[in-house]
């Protein structure tokens, strides 16, 4: 509830739309977020932070001042352009759409466990997203490299090769990124299957394995990465490298539908079936 606020005036700030990253990069340098507080990690191996945030993000949903039409970007309804949110009213927001969600679940016969933070049961849309982190989290570390390289093929990337247990430097493989046919980058990459966050020196020991030897890089984790490791990342003067974190690593499967295979389901159209009851 603390970030509903925040969240708008983020956006608006951002133009109206703009990725989690974005938003929650924005929220931290408005609010003054210490570096310690974004890098808290719950059991999951989750920032809390970014976590809150996300929890922050629903409810807006649900209140229909976020558009939910598109995954990957939120952006505001024209209703949350315009919404400056007291107290009461967040609070009101939270309290509907909790009721909302438990009168949702009376029809139905599973029994569940309730978050403790904020009233929801945990299988939620988003559970399967847990389910496949596990899944990751228990691979072997040459699995991962693997499946990092399927995901970089899949992603448009050619020649991708893993050189994972070579002692070299970190890095776990390479592939090239062909924008069009005059035009190609070498990037290399590293794999990090664990919980909990790189750091910032692990982003400068990587750039330091690849300097002179590629145009970019890429970091996947299953985990995250702490707010010094997202500006070392970013830094001006450096070659750039991309952080992909367990988030967005379930955001390319989910998109190139690996491993999850998405489920077509109905609304019943009552206007429809009106017309022959008379």
């Amino acid at each position: 509830m603390q970030y509903f606020g925040p969240i708008l005036e983020a956006l608006r700030k951002l133009g109206g739309s703009g990725t989690p990253d974005e938003v929650v990069e924005q929220i931290a340098k408005d609010l003054a977020i210490p570096d310690e507080v974004q890098n808290e990690l719950l059991p999951s191996g989750e920032p809390r932070f970014r976590n809150q945030v996300a929890w922050g993000r629903y409810y807006l949903v649900k209140a229909g001042l976020l558009d939910s039409s598109r995954r990957g970007i939120w952006s505001l309804t024209e209703q949350g352009r315009t919404s400056v949110l007291t107290h009461e009213d967040a609070q009101n927001i939270l309290t509907r759409v909790v009721r909302a969600y438990r009168d949702g679940r009376k029809t139905k016969t599973a029994t569940t466990e309730s978050d403790e933070n904020t009233g929801l049961e945990t299988d939620t849309p988003a559970g399967y997203r847990k389910e496949a982190l596990e899944l990751l989290l228990a691979m072997p570390p040459s699995g991962f490299e693997r499946l990092s390289q399927r995901l970089l093929r899949e992603a448009g990337f050619i020649q991708v090769v893993v050189t994972g247990q070579s002692g070299d430097g970190g890095i776990d493989g390479h592939g090239t990124l062909q924008i069009n046919p005059l035009v190609s980058f070498k990037v290399l990459f590293q794999c990090k299957r664990y919980q909990g966050s790189v750091s910032a020196s692990q982003v400068r020991d990587f750039r330091g394995a690849m300097a002179g030897r590629a145009d970019k890089g890429i970091i996947l984790t299953t985990g995250s990465f702490t707010a010094e490791a997202r500006r070392e990342a970013s830094r001006d003067g450096v070659p750039p490298i991309e952080l992909i974190d367990g988030e967005k690593l379930l955001d390319m499967l989910e998109t190139l539908e690996l491993g999850l295979t998405p489920i077509k389901t109905f609304q019943v159209d009552q206007s429809f079936f009106k017309e022959f009851q008379s």
